[in-house]
């Protein structure tokens, strides 16, 4: 049997997904998040998987809601689905949605399941220090990433990695993943989570990047490598921003906040070691480098940042 798919999807990180789907199987249906303000101007912007969609010329629902929206469960029954594969959808899947197609929903979760069910898992196992992730297909329920387990692969988490390094490598694993669990639809067989080992990824908050000095500095390191894409790390002197675009560990000691020494970098004391800033932003200023930013601010060795 080779099955139909309704592929749901909506950021870039789904598009390997879609694609590896695609070159095996009829796609029959996408459904994407509608369009949304984005860029100074604020225009309505398709997301990228809609935007693949009318490429490939395949058939697009981009459904505001999807509770009570008979036209749009009636789309995905008229689509022929035996299945519907979901990666980076960014909606809660209602029951009678659920139990359309005759295979299920099969999900593309970026954690080892269950650990960091939720909206940001790879942004958290890198912030709680992690050194292995990787991706769970599961079979969707009305939960949070809580449905039974049918494929797992795992990938080592490098030492410097950001979230932005790793999320492209787990959208390849997940994209090989999904054809062997689509390749073997009949065939696979679900394993139950551990409900009580579970941890939860919540989406990320603007305060997130918040750099804390009174930290250790392995720990400031993974938030900055966590929250690379977004919020970004930063940290203020002044009480004006400066966002911290590249840094790496260091060593020293001195007073939380504390800039200790010049080196490549501006090397800034935390609870039990130090950090070197490389690259930061100024509130209001272009990207620079460290040294840049202390020069042309005339920054001294032992000022604090908060």
């Amino acid at each position: 049997m080779i099955p139909r798919v309704a592929f749901f999807g909506s950021p870039a990180f789904a598009l390997p997904v879609l694609e590896a789907i695609r070159a095996k199987f009829d796609v029959v249906l996408v459904v994407a998040q509608p369009d949304k303000p984005a860029g100074r101007g604020l225009k309505l912007t398709p997301p990228a998987v809609a935007i693949r969609a009318v490429q490939l010329g395949l058939p697009l629902e981009q459904p505001v809601k999807l509770r009570k929206n008979e036209v749009f469960a009636e789309s995905l029954r008229a689509s022929g689905a035996d299945v519907c594969v979901t990666c980076a959808y960014g909606k809660i899947l209602p029951q009678h949605i659920l139990e359309i197609p005759k295979f299920g929903f099969l999900n593309v979760h970026t954690s080892l399941l269950p650990k960091y069910r939720g909206a940001a898992p790879i942004q958290w196992a890198i912030i709680e220090g992690e050194t292995e992730t990787g991706v769970t297909i599961m079979k969707t329920d009305v939960g949070m990433d809580t449905g039974d387990i049918a494929l797992v692969g795992k990938l080592e988490i490098g030492a410097s990695e950001t979230s932005l390094e790793l999320a492209p490598r787990l959208s390849i694993l997940g994209a090989d993943l999904i054809v062997q669990a689509l390749e073997n639809l009949e065939r696979l067989v679900f394993t139950v989570q551990n409900h009580e080992a579970a941890t939860h990824a919540r989406m990320l908050e603007k305060e997130d990047g918040r750099i804390d000095w009174s930290k250790s500095a392995i720990s400031s390191f993974n938030l900055f490598r966590g929250v690379a894409g977004w919020p970004g790390s930063f940290a203020f002197l002044n009480n004006k921003l400066l966002k911290v675009h590249a840094m790496r560990l260091a060593t020293g000691q001195g007073r939380a906040g504390e800039i200790l020494r010049l080196e490549d970098g501006v090397v800034v004391a935390t609870a039990d070691g130090a950090l070197e800033l490389l690259e930061v932003q100024p509130e209001g200023k272009a990207k620079m480098s460290a040294l840049e930013w202390v020069k042309g601010f005339q920054i001294k060795i032992g000022t604090i940042l908060s």
